[in-house]
């Protein structure tokens, strides 16, 4: 649910859009390709982790609300009681969601071998200035259920009224904020590309899905959010079980109307590509016990 516009040329709707560049430069070191489909036994535990979020949806006064029902919705005004608090909120976590999307993004650079990459080391030092330089939230009626950010404006994340009040938690909320902020750091010149290919090429091998191209940049902010979530709650344990807060940083993804295009898989596509990528998330999720995830605090 987020835009990524390119000299103010292209703006649509619900992800980052931009033409990639039909050759990527790329550097450093790559992981081999997994050309290996997931075996039955996880296709199931990811489908039933997909099962535990959506079920959640339904059951969490916090849940998000999905996408098609943000849709249905008629546009809002910014001076509405709910708008106010989401902008509110997203303003507040906007530093934490900042932190902590950093470093979920050098935990994947590591998980893809990339660290071992001087160049690409640059690459990541130039997309974590940009992601510092974020200082604002700007809620907008006429963004609606989106969010965005404009490349020529770096320095604010734009955030439709209805999206704002759709997002009812704070993990919900650091889910989206990171993933806006992973289209910040890859910048006008896609100098995270390497990242992005191998995060979408394995998603396509895991599930058997396109992932690839703009979809690859698009599950890859979606993962980005992910981690960003997770690790949030590791640092602000609480009462809820780990599941239910778990869920929230994807759940606006259990719509009923399951349609993609040619840039964004489907919403509940891109559940099951995150959830393949993110084994341990899957345990998670289906182990549903009020426990604390491990992690350190802020």
């Amino acid at each position: 649910m987020s835009f990524k516009i390119r000299l103010l040329v292209c703006f649509i709707c619900v992800s980052l859009c931009f033409v990639p560049n039909s050759v990527a430069q790329k550097s450093g070191s790559h992981p081999t390709r997994n050309r290996a489909p997931m075996p039955a036994e996880a296709k199931l535990l990811v489908e039933n982790a997909i099962s535990v979020v959506c079920t959640q949806a339904k059951l969490d006064p916090q849940s998000s609300a999905a996408i098609d029902e943000m849709q249905a919705r008629p546009s809002l005004p910014i001076h509405t009681p709910e708008a106010k608090a989401g902008a509110e909120r997203a303003q507040r976590l906007l530093p934490v969601a900042k932190s902590l999307m950093i470093r979920s993004l050098r935990q994947l650079v590591a998980e893809y071998g990339l660290n071992k990459s001087p160049r690409f080391e640059t690459r990541l030092r130039h997309a974590t200035t940009r992601v510092n330089a974020v200082k604002s939230v700007r809620p907008d009626m006429e963004s609606r259920d989106n969010a965005s950010v404009f490349l020529s404006k770096p320095h604010v994340i734009t955030f439709g009224t209805i999206f704002l009040a759709g997002l009812r938690s704070d993990e919900g909320m650091i889910s989206v904020l990171a993933h806006e902020l992973m289209h910040i750091a890859d910048g006008d010149h896609d100098g995270l590309r390497p990242l992005v290919s191998a995060v979408g090429n394995r998603a396509s091998d895991l599930t058997g899905l396109d992932v690839r191209g703009q979809r690859g940049e698009e599950i890859t902010c979606d993962l980005i959010g992910a981690m960003a979530s997770r690790a949030y709650i590791a640092s602000t344990p609480g009462y809820e079980s780990i599941a239910r807060r778990l869920a929230r940083s994807v759940q606006h993804n259990c719509v009923e109307i399951d349609e993609g295009d040619e840039d964004h898989l489907s919403p509940r596509n891109t559940i099951r590509a995150l959830l393949a990528l993110n084994p341990v998330l899957v345990r998670e999720l289906i182990n549903d016990r009020e426990e604390r995830i491990p992690g350190r605090k802020l």
